[in-house]
């Protein structure tokens, strides 16, 4: 029996990365995404593939879409095996120029979306006596860069609840890890350099060098499909004792 994986924000960048590596696996897909080709890129997973494949566009600032988008996984698919708690946006400013509304916009889909999907995922993986739930946080889960409060907030939250999760999740062989990559090369990642440069009165080119890959002994960005392989890893059965744990790809950045 193929296992079903709904993976948020899986329309473009990590997400629609690692949606494909799991399709390709054999995993059917619950895409999620708020682009206007949303429908078309699902398809296009479906027809690629040979999966079945679902599409929503909920709005993870809502808990009670957030849930929805559990229960249409299950109306649509079967089940749902394998949560993979990946949308985010971006903001960067000093703190005494951050709105507000951007603040808490971020914590909402960064963090609090990622609450929201897994008690609404867990009844059904506690009653089927498994689950996968795999949050994408961050090298900025583990440090703290200038100028991104509520981004470093929020993925320190996701590495917090993590944990508690894969202690919560043991009795019932539901696991909860968190995939913490450096800077991957994804539209998430575009739009933040204009801002970086402005912030920091640099160039893109130099915000590039000497900003976003600086703290990397690897000086290049880190590729989605090793972020899509250590998702596949995670959300194996003979992962069960895996839990509760951060997974850092970050070339480096970490270990000085």
């Amino acid at each position: 029996m193929n296992k079903v994986a709904l993976i948020t924000g899986s329309t473009s960048g990590i997400g629609l990365g690692i949606a494909k590596h799991f399709a390709k696996k054999g995993y059917h897909i619950m895409c999620h995404g708020l682009e206007a080709n949303g429908p078309e890129i699902a398809e296009d997973i479906k027809k690629n593939y040979n999966v079945n494949v679902g599409f929503s566009n909920a709005n993870l600032i809502n808990a009670n879409e957030v849930e929805q988008l559990v229960e249409n996984t299950i109306k649509t698919l079967g089940r749902i095996d394998v949560l993979v708690n990946n949308a985010g946006i971006q903001y960067v400013a000093p703190i005494d120029e951050f709105p507000n509304s951007k603040y808490e916009a971020i914590i909402a889909i960064n963090m609090n979306a990622s609450f929201y999907a897994s008690k609404a995922a867990w009844k059904y993986m506690k009653k089927q006596s498994f689950g996968r739930i795999i949050n994408i946080s961050s090298v900025h889960g583990l440090r703290a860069s200038e100028y991104k409060t509520a981004y470093v907030t929020a993925k320190h939250g996701v590495i917090g609840m993590t944990k508690v999760l894969g202690l919560e999740g043991a009795p019932y062989n539901i696991t909860c890890n968190a995939i913490c990559p450096g800077y991957v090369r994804t539209p998430l990642v575009e739009k933040q350099i204009p801002d970086q440069a402005k912030s920091h009165n640099m160039s893109e080119e130099e915000v590039i060098t000497n900003v976003m890959l600086k703290k990397q002994a690897v000086k290049s960005f880190v590729p989605i499909e090793s972020l899509a392989d250590m998702a596949l890893l995670l959300a194996k059965e003979t992962s069960s004792t895996i839990t509760g744990s951060e997974f850092v790809l970050d070339g480096g950045w970490t270990a000085q």
